[in-house]
C-alpha cells in the first residue's frame, strides 16, 4: 500500500544472535541487455516529467551543500544530549505539545545512520526537524564505508545502540537509515537479533532488494548490494517473530536505486509501510519536509505493537 506518511516494551532475550552464515562470494548474475534497454527507455521518458526535473535541480543543490558540510560531520553532531531538563515554558509549542501528550515518545532515542560516501552531516535538516517537533534524544553515528561490509557495519551499529541504551535508560530505540544505513540497520534487526532493541526502523532510499547501479562499482560492499547477492538472499530468509516495525520511503526518481521499487520492503515476516515519493533524488530524501513530517507523526503515534495511539492516524500495514 503506497500512501502518504501517516512505549517501549520490556527487553527480550539478549545478547545478539550471530549471523547464520557468511557469504564470501557476493557476486550475482549479470544484467540482461534487454533489461538495460528497457531501463534506458524509462529513463528518457522520466526526463520529460517536470517533477523529476525539479527534483534533479534540488538534488544538485543538496549535493553541493552536503559536500560543503561533509568535513564538519566528521567531528561534530554525534548528539550526546546534556542532562534532561524538566521545564517546559521555554520550549516552542510543538515541542511542548509532544512532551505533554507523550513524554515517553518524546524521550525515546532516535539513532540516524548514514549511507555510502557520507557521514552524519547528511541528517542536518532531518535532525533539526525532529528536535523542533519535540524529540529530545536524537543521535547520529559515523562509520567507515571504505574497508567494511554490511555485516561488519551492523556489528558496529549494535555497539552504538547498546551505548545509547545504557546512556538513556531506554531499552528500545528508533533507527533511521539513509541508503546503505538502512540496509545495515535491517541486517542488524533481522539477522542479529536487533529487533529486541529497535522499536521502529525507518529507511530512506535503501536498496532492500539490491540495486543494479552497484554493478558499476567493483568493491565487496557494492557486490553485496547487487540484486540476488548472498546478502540479499540472506535478508530474504524468514524472520519469524520480528518485533521491529518498518517504514520505507522510496522515490521513483532515485538514481542510486534501480529498479526504484527495490527500495520498498516486501517480506512476508516484516510489518512494513512503504511510502512512495515522486521526483525526489537520493540525497534529497533526508531533507524533504514530507519525510520529516511523516517520520515525526509515525514515531509520535506508533504503539509498541505497531498500532496507533491516536484516532485517525494511518496504521502500518503488511501490504505494499
Amino acid at each position: 500500500m503506497d500512501k502518504g506518511p501517516y512505549s517501549v516494551p520490556a527487553m527480550a532475550t539478549w545478547p545478539l544472535r550471530p549471523p547464520v552464515e557468511t557469504h564470501p562470494d557476493e557476486t550475482s548474475g549479470p544484467v540482461s541487455a534487454l533489461a538495460c534497454v528497457r531501463a534506458a527507455a524509462r529513463g528518457v521518458a522520466a526526463l520529460a516529467d517536470p517533477a523529476v526535473l525539479a527534483g534533479a535541480a534540488v538534488e544538485a543543490v543538496w549535493l553541493g551543500a552536503h559536500v560543503a558540510t561533509w568535513p564538519v560531520g566528521l567531528v561534530t553532531g554525534a548528539g550526546r544530549p546534556p542532562e534532561p531538563s524538566y521545564r517546559l515554558e521555554h520550549l516552542p509549542p510543538v515541542q511542548r505539545g509532544l512532551l505533554v501528550s507523550d513524554v515517553e515518545a518524546a524521550g525515546t532515542p532516535i539513532l540516524l545512520v548514514h549511507g555510502v560516501v557520507s557521514n552524519r552531516s547528511i541528517f542536518t535538516l532531518l535532525r533539526r526537524g525532529l528536535t523542533r517537533r519535540g524529540f529530545s534524544n536524537v543521535f547520529a553515528m559515523n562509520y567507515s564505508t571504505v574497508a567494511t561490509d554490511v555485516r561488519t557495519a551492523s556489528l558496529r551499529l549494535a555497539e552504538e545502540v547498546e551505548q545509547i541504551a545504557a546512556e538513556t535508560g531506554f531499552e528500545r530505540i528508533h533507527v533511521i537509515g539513509h541508503s546503505l544505513g538502512g540496509l545495515i540497520a535491517r541486517y542488524y534487526v533481522t539477522r542479529l537479533g536487533g529487533d529486541a532493541r529497535v522499536h521502529t526502523l525507518v529507511t530512506l532510499g535503501t536498496p532492500h532488494e539490491g540495486t543494479r547501479v552497484a554493478y558499476a562499482v567493483p568493491t565487496r560492499l557494492a557486490r553485496q548490494m547487487r540484486p540476488g547477492s548472498g546478502l540479499m538472499r540472506e535478508l530474504a530468509r524468514p524472520a519469524h517473530g520480528c518485533r521491529t516495525r518498518f517504514i520505507s520511503y522510496w522515490s521513483d526518481a532515485d538514481a542510486a536505486i534501480f529498479p526504484q521499487r527495490s527500495a520498498a520492503i516486501r517480506h512476508r515476516d516484516l510489518t512494513a509501510r512503504n511510502v512512495r515519493l515522486h521526483g525526489a533524488g537520493h540525497l534529497t530524501l533526508p531533507m524533504l519536509g514530507d519525510v520529516v513530517h511523516g517520520i515525526s507523526a509515525a514515531l509520535a503515534q506508533l504503539d509498541a505493537d505497531g498500532t496507533t495511539v491516536r484516532s485517525g492516524a494511518t496504521p502500518l500495514s503488511r501490504r505494499d
